[in-house]
């Protein structure tokens, strides 16, 4: 499996076996996600020095050294239980640390995308050839992803594969109670008219088109690699004022008769009908990930 620009194997951050009744497909995993985060130092204004940081007992005012430093949980107020390594290994032990456990298999559109938390492939090992070559194959043709549970870094994970060009990805899940409730948060029903309602799905249709992910691009990671670029050939950067917020609320019909004018001429690709096994986030035989 060749991965990214240069062509070069990503690190391996994960290695287990996905468990399907008595059938057991030894894994690798990988990032799926290359992201396009700027990483900064912090440096001492006056002589360009870094900043680095020291681990202080807050009782003694003094530094420690790594091998009088433990981890430990806080079971009630200013009560702590440490843990150790040996502790981190008994529960991955029962948990099944290395295995991917299936429990289902689902239509992928029953999952609402807010579950989902970061995507990984999943490669065989040497030997697994076979088997995951036919895990791929039967979930390709069922249309369906798998959903089970599995361990890593130190807690249990919700998670789900599906087939992305022929690879298996694995959908890191949050567990349902993780998901906060929109409560209140859904505003009151304001009332809309039917003309109001028929000008906003003429706007939408205007806007409706095919997902292509090309077509988009960190364009702020673009401009602020442009200024450090300036500045390090020693350009003065300035920073253009932004326009003053309208302080009366806009004419609802008014906006929206503008705003589909403005589109009017907007060509706009027919959708496609989705195939099977498609979603939002992609599906088994989704041609985009995450």
């Amino acid at each position: 499996m060749r991965v990214g620009k240069t062509g070069a194997m990503p690190r391996s951050i994960w290695s287990g076996t996905i468990s399907f009744g008595l059938v057991s497909i030894p894994v690798r995993m990988v990032g799926a996600v290359s992201e396009h985060a700027l990483h900064f130092n912090l440096l001492h204004r006056k002589d360009s020095s870094p900043i680095g940081y020291e681990k202080i007992c807050k009782e003694e005012g003094k530094p420690v050294p790594d091998d009088e430093i433990v981890k430990a949980y806080e079971v009630s107020k200013g009560e702590f239980v440490e843990v150790e390594d040996k502790d981190f290994e008994a529960a991955r032990a029962a948990e099944g640390f290395h295995a991917f456990d299936i429990a289902q298999f689902v239509e992928v559109d029953e999952i609402d995308p807010i579950y989902f938390e970061r995507s990984y492939y999943l490669f065989p090992q040497d030997g697994g050839e076979k088997v995951y070559t036919l895990l791929v194959r039967a979930m390709e043709d069922a249309g369906l992803a798998a959903v089970g549970t599995f361990v890593m870094r130190e807690r249990e994970h919700l998670g789900c594969l599906r087939i992305r060009d022929g690879v298996i990805v694995l959908e890191r899940m949050y567990f349902a109670d993780e998901i906060r409730p929109t409560g209140e948060l859904k505003p009151s029903r304001a009332r809309v008219t039917k003309q109001e309602l028929e000008m906003a799905s003429t706007l939408i249709d205007r806007f409706k088109g095919s997902f292509d992910p090309s077509k988009y691009s960190d364009t702020y990671t673009e401009k602020l690699l442009d200024v450090i670029k300036r500045k390090q050939k020693g350009e003065t950067v300035t920073v253009e004022a932004e326009a003053a917020p309208e302080e009366e609320t806009p004419d609802l019909m008014a906006a929206l008769r503008a705003s589909i004018e403005a589109h009017g001429a907007t060509t706009r690709a027919t959708p496609r009908s989705p195939r099977r096994g498609s979603s939002r986030r992609g599906g088994t035989r989704a041609r985009s990930g995450r």
